[in-house]
C-alpha cells in the first residue's frame, strides 16, 4: 500500500483539512508528522510554543483515537522529510500552503527536492484570488472585502472517518512532543476551538458589532490562537458564521455576525498584504513614512512593556497580555498607539514585543494591526489618527471595571477618577488607598504635548522623503 506524509505546520487539525484529505488516509498509510523548526522556535515566545505544544499533544490523542499516532521530527525541514522519506518509502508529501516569506522560502527549497504538495487552507480565498481585475493586488480593505464576498464559496471538505486511519508503521520513530506549561484560559485542540466557535455563534456573535470594543465585557469570541494554529479552519468558521446571518432573527443580530465576518476578512486581508508585499515584514509599507526620528526612550520602553506608564487603560491591557498571553483587540489598538504616537517609540519594537507575548501571535496580522495603527501601512489609519488613552478607557471601560480586573492598586479608585488618577485630590487618594506616584505611576508622557511632537515627526518624515 503506497505511503505519504501529511506535512503538519498550521493545521493542528483532522475536521476540514485539505491536506490531510488529499492526503487520504482511508486508502493509504499516512505518516502524520511535525518538525520542531529551529528556525522558528529561536523566538522568545514562551506562551504561544506552550499552546503549540499543548496543541501537538491533543493532535496527538486524535490521530491515536482513529488508529494512527503523531510522529514529532527536529530540525530543519528539508533533512528531516528527506529522512523520513527514505525511511517511509513515502511518495509523496502534502502540506497546507503557508504565506510568511520564510514559510515560502522553506516550502520552495523542499519542493526541489521532494514531491511536496501544497494545498490551500489557510485561508477561505488564496491570496491570488482576490485581486483587481487587472491582477493587482488590493491594498485597501473595502474593496478587497467586496471582491473577496463576489467570488464563489469553496465547500467544506469532506471529513476523514473516525478509526479510519491505517497505523503509522512501527519502525517509524518519533521525538517526545516538549512539556509546556497549561494554559489555563486557552486550552489547546481542535475540540476547544469547535467548542468556542458554536458557543460564539450560538448568540454573543449577535452582540458583536455593539459588545467587540468593550473591554469589560465578553464580547469577542476568543479564537484567534486557534486561527493562529490552525486548529480551527477559516474556511469551517466562514461557512458556519454565513450560515448564521443567513438565520439571524432580525436586523440587529445580522449586523453583529456580518461585523464578525468582517473581522475574518480583515484576517486574510492582512495574509494577503504579506504575500504579494513580504517586505512589510521589514518596513513600512508607506515610503513617505519610513524616515520618522523615533524617540525610542528605552526607560518608557520598558514602562510600556510592564503596565507602569500611569495611563490605567495602556497598562490593564499590558498586564493581560503579561498573564494570558492574550489581549483584547481595542486593547491592542489602545496600546499600540500609545507606544508609537505618545511614546514616538518605533511601531517595529512594539511588533516584535507583541510577537513575544502572543500566544495567536500570527506574523500578518500582527504587522499588519502594527502598521495599521502606526498609520504606516496599506489601508492605515491617518497618521494624525491618534487614540487618547483616557477617553478610550471611559468610551470602553465606562465604569473601569477592566481597570480595577488587571489593576488592583486602582481597585478602590472611584468611576470619576479611574481613568485619569493623577487628577484625584489627596484626600481621593487616601479614601482609595492608592497614592499615586508611589503605588501607582505618575503618567510617563502628558498626552497632549506627545500628540504635538508625533505630528511634526510625521510631518518631517513626509517632507523629507518628498522633497518638501
Amino acid at each position: 500500500m503506497q505511503t505519504v506524509i501529511w506535512w503538519i505546520r498550521r493545521d493542528l487539525r483532522l475536521k476540514d483539512n485539505q491536506a490531510l484529505q488529499t492526503a487520504d488516509p482511508v486508502n493509504r498509510v499516512v505518516i502524520p508528522v511535525f518538525i520542531l523548526d529551529p528556525n522558528l522556535l529561536k523566538r522568545e515566545a514562551e506562551k504561544r510554543k506552550a499552546f503549540l505544544f499543548n496543541g501537538l499533544r491533543s493532535l496527538d490523542e486524535r490521530l491515536r483515537e482513529s488508529g494512527s499516532r503523531l510522529v514529532i521530527r527536529a530540525g530543519n525541514p528539508e533533512e528531516e522529510l528527506s529522512r523520513l522519506v527514505k525511511e517511509s518509502g513515502a511518495a509523496g508529501i502534502f502540506a497546507e500552503e503557508d504565506y510568511t516569506p520564510y514559510a515560502r522560502r522553506r516550502d520552495q527549497a523542499v519542493a526541489e527536492n521532494l514531491p511536496l504538495n501544497l494545498l490551500a487552507g489557510l485561508t477561505f480565498h488564496h491570496p491570488r484570488s482576490v485581486s483587481k481585475p487587472d491582477g493587482s493586488p488590493y491594498t485597501v480593505f473595502t474593496p478587497y472585502s467586496k471582491a473577496w464576498k463576489k467570488l464563489p464559496q469553496p465547500s467544506a471538505v469532506r471529513n476523514v472517518p473516525p478509526d479510519r486511519f491505517i497505523p503509522v508503521p512501527e519502525h517509524i520513530q518519533s521525538l517526545a512532543i516538549p512539556d509546556a506549561l497549561s494554559l489555563e484560559d486557552f486550552p489547546s485542540g481542535e475540540d476547544e476551538a469547535e467548542r468556542r466557535l458554536r458557543d460564539f455563534l450560538a448568540g454573543r456573535v449577535y452582540d458583536y458589532r455593539e459588545a467587540r470594543n468593550r473591554l469589560d465585557m465578553k464580547g469577542t469570541s476568543s479564537l484567534s490562537p486557534y486561527f493562529r494554529f490552525g486548529m480551527l479552519s477559516s474556511r469551517y468558521a466562514v461557512l458556519n458564521v454565513m450560515d448564521t446571518i443567513q438565520n439571524a432573527p432580525n436586523s440587529y443580530a445580522r449586523a453583529g455576525a456580518e461585523t464578525w465576518l468582517n473581522e475574518l476578512i480583515w484576517r486574510e486581508f492582512y495574509q494577503s498584504i504579506l504575500y504579494h508585499f513580504p517586505e512589510v515584514s521589514r518596513r513600512a509599507f508607506r515610503a513617505e513614512l519610513r524616515a520618522i526620528e523615533w524617540n525610542n526612550d528605552p526607560e518608557k520602553f520598558s514602562a510600556w512593556k510592564s503596565g507602569v506608564t500611569g495611563y490605567p487603560l495602556v497598562d490593564a491591557s499590558m498586564r493581560q497580555l503579561a498573564t494570558l498571553g492574550w489581549m483584547h483587540n481595542r486593547g491592542r489598538m489602545i496600546t499600540a498607539s500609545f507606544l508609537v504616537k505618545d511614546l514616538l517609540i518605533n511601531w517595529q519594537r512594539g511588533e516584535e514585543w507583541f510577537m513575544r507575548q502572543l500566544i495567536d501571535g500570527d506574523p500578518a496580522s500582527n504587522n499588519g494591526g502594527w502598521q495599521w495603527t502606526a498609520g504606516v501601512g496599506t489601508d492605515a489609519a491617518p497618521y494624525f489618527r491618534i487614540f487618547n488613552p483616557v477617553l478610550q478607557g471611559k468610551k470602553f471601560d465606562p465604569e473601569g471595571a477592566f481597570v480595577r480586573e488587571w489593576i488592583p492598586e486602582l481597585s478602590n479608585v472611584t468611576q470619576r477618577y479611574i481613568h485619569e488618577p493623577w487628577t484625584m485630590p489627596a484626600e481621593e487618594q487616601r479614601k482609595a488607598g492608592c497614592v499615586i506616584g508611589k503605588h501607582y505611576p505618575l503618567p510617563v508622557v502628558e498626552h497632549i504635548q506627545a500628540r504635538e511632537r508625533t505630528l511634526e515627526a510625521y510631518k518631517h518624515s513626509k517632507d523629507v522623503l518628498s522633497g518638501g
